[in-house]
């Protein structure tokens, strides 16, 4: 039970993109800020300070991770389609939720950014030729090289694995 709630779509698996995939991938990622807005909309204060799951995020963590994610994963791009295999900078996200404007502040401001972010990936991603989605970036923390098409196909599954938390967590407390 556990696994499902912490993997709610399963683990990410990278097993190829077909031009169909891409298309689906962008479409849906061109979807997802009125999907996450939509679903968090009507929480109180006290529902946003709630985990998803226990030993979890709280929802609001879940909001301002996705937003900082987000921006990350445009400059990821970015970076890959302007420089030749760039070494990207993780960051360290467990850290990052403890901060005062991810704990604290209203998520107003990351859902702003998450609308923002995800409009100008997919208006980049729609640009993309198929010989861009080959281009690399390198990924330290991991030791390993990650192409677009990959880094598309997961930032995808990371967008949907948070909001299938949340949608989980709405569900299991009949909110």
């Amino acid at each position: 039970m556990m696994e499902n709630l912490t993997y709610p779509i399963g683990r990410f698996v990278f097993e190829g993109m077909t031009a169909a995939q891409k298309d689906e991938w962008i479409q849906q990622l061109e979807q997802y800020s009125s999907q996450i807005s939509g679903l968090v909309a009507q929480l109180s204060e006290e529902q946003l300070d709630t985990p998803y799951r226990t030993g979890g995020w709280t929802i609001r963590q879940v909001v301002h991770h996705v937003a900082d994610f987000s921006m990350h994963a445009l400059i990821r791009f970015k970076l890959a389609l302007t420089e030749n295999n760039p070494t990207i900078k993780p960051f360290l996200e467990d850290r990052w939720s403890l901060l005062s404007d991810t704990k604290d502040m209203t998520i107003t401001a990351s859902l702003s950014i998450i609308e923002g972010t995800f409009a100008r990936m997919t208006t980049l991603l729609k640009s993309m030729s198929i010989a861009e989605f080959e281009r690399q970036f390198y990924h330290p923390e991991k030791g390993t090289q990650m192409s677009l098409k990959q880094f598309l196909s997961f930032t995808r599954w990371h967008a949907y694995h948070h909001l299938a938390h949340l949608q989980n967590a709405k569900e299991r407390l009949n909110w």
